[in-house]
């Protein structure tokens, strides 16, 4: 059945996870396993499941759009919103986030994740499912430029 993921002992209907985001065990020192956790689904509640999968892995192996930029994987079955994210005075997170995602759980209530994806790459990818585009590389070489500007000398050779 493909529709039913086993993540461990668990079974997981895929249309109740919203995303897959990579699991950083070394970033809580008390959190001890023996199993080599590498990634965290996080359902449409909002409770979370620990896979031993990467979130890239993850979603090769089940449809879901990866935000590389965020090292998460998105359910392309979940209805998802985007919506610019700016920090106010009562919440300024560490990171700079510029975009939440939003989704609503089985209850009707809102759950979101912040990103540092860019809305627009978060909408082309995550909700209409195109392919992530490089970023422009900023010492990226001009195109040549044409005509008489090219090489002044060359041209009077060839003309004359």
């Amino acid at each position: 059945m493909q529709d039913v993921i086993t993540i461990g002992r668990r079974l997981v209907p895929i249309e109740q996870i919203a995303l897959v985001e990579r699991l950083d065990p070394a970033a809580n020192p008390e959190f001890k396993t023996e199993k080599p956790f590498k990634a965290r689904v996080v359902l449409l509640n909002r409770d979370t499941v620990l896979a031993e999968t990467a979130p890239q892995e993850f979603a090769d192996a089940h449809g879901f759009r990866v935000l590389v930029a965020d090292d998460i994987a998105v359910n392309p079955a979940v209805a998802f919103r985007v919506e610019t994210f700016t920090p106010t005075e009562s919440f300024k997170p560490e990171k700079a986030y510029v975009t939440r995602l939003k989704w609503r759980d089985p209850d009707g209530n809102e759950q979101s994740k912040l990103l540092l994806t860019e809305p627009e790459t978060v909408i082309a990818v995550a909700l209409r499912g195109e392919a992530a585009q490089p970023r422009a590389n900023a010492t990226a070489r001009r195109p040549r430029a044409r005509g008489p500007r090219r090489n002044p000398r060359k041209l009077a050779l060839v003309q004359g």
